[in-house]
């Protein structure tokens, strides 16, 4: 591997992993807007998401540093900033921690302390504990793992209102739910890659065939918990209605990898779905909060 000089912008902001950002801050954001009846206050909502957009952008930059290794060996990640030699280790730590303490700086003067120790828990539970500990640990990394990248909801919510609330938790736990199904899908298109560099993925360790129930147990498990919102009163028909068709389809996907193993295209079809998925389902919950419809208007 070639020592970096100078890296580029592009560089730096490949390291952000700006896509999986993008998710988060999305989560985040319906947070933020779920989190209160009208518009909450557009200052919370600026500051509070570039706190957590530069704060996510700091643990991922970490999880580049932590896992250059294997992202040398890997097909899917030898061509990010590090295995090609653009950015070096120092340079990488440098950047990751001035990120970290703008975002997390800039949550605890203009937001709130609540919030900045959340994110910085959440930074810590997957920069640390999931890409140092549990992902070269155990099979259920992503299970585990998983509650610190459900945590954008609940910082978006804190961020507005200064408490954890039963919405928060409620959208915690849809992010967290997900998180299995959608990873483990990659992970059985990969499961040749992470076999060679000893990361235990579920295929890897309990099999593909196994790891094809799990999903599908887990879609299952999801598709109830994102109909609770609206079983509490929490959102209303539009949002029922939309869980419902795109758990179907999530469903769907789930069961024809149950059926068709031979299909080797199937896992990335899911994967894909389910990073659509959210984003649709999460969308819909921001259209249901300003635009309900409940049964007590249709009679």
């Amino acid at each position: 591997m070639t020592t970096a000089s100078r890296p580029t912008l592009q560089d730096y902001l490949k390291l952000c992993k700006l896509k999986v950002v993008a998710l988060i801050m999305l989560t985040a954001i319906v947070g933020m807007f779920m989190s209160v009846p009208g518009l909450p206050p557009m200052d919370l909502v600026i500051f509070g998401s570039i706190g957590i957009a530069l704060a996510s952008s700091s643990a991922a930059v970490f999880n580049h540093v932590v896992d250059q290794r294997i992202d040398n060996i890997m097909g899917r990640t030898k061509d990010r900033p590090m295995p090609k030699g653009k950015v070096n280790t120092k340079q990488a730590i440098i950047f990751g921690v001035i990120v970290g303490i703008i975002g997390i700086g800039t949550l605890v003067v203009f937001v709130n302390l609540l919030t900045a120790i959340l994110t910085f828990f959440a930074l810590i539970g997957y920069a640390v504990i999931y890409t140092m500990y549990l992902k070269r640990a155990t099979p259920q990394n992503i299970v585990i793992g998983g509650a610190a990248g459900a945590a954008p909801p609940i910082l978006g919510w804190t961020a507005i209102t200064n408490s954890v609330d039963v919405g928060a938790l409620l959208l915690f736990l849809i992010v967290f739910i997900w998180t299995p199904p959608h990873f483990w899908a990659l992970a059985i298109h990969r499961h040749e890659e992470y076999a060679k560099v000893d990361v235990p993925m579920l295929p890897v360790t309990h099999g593909i065939p196994f790891t094809r129930l799990q999903i599908l147990l887990y879609t299952i498990i999801l598709v109830i918990v994102t109909i609770v919102p609206y079983l509490i009163g929490m959102c209303g028909l539009v949002y029922l209605t939309g869980a419902i068709v795109l758990g179907g389809g999530f469903l769907y996907y789930a069961i024809q990898m149950l059926r068709r193993p031979e299909n080797s295209k199937l896992p990335m079809k899911t994967f894909g779905y389910s990073i659509n998925y959210l984003m649709a389902l999460f969308v819909i919950l921001l259209v249901d909060h300003y635009f309900p419809l409940h049964l007590n208007q249709l009679v």
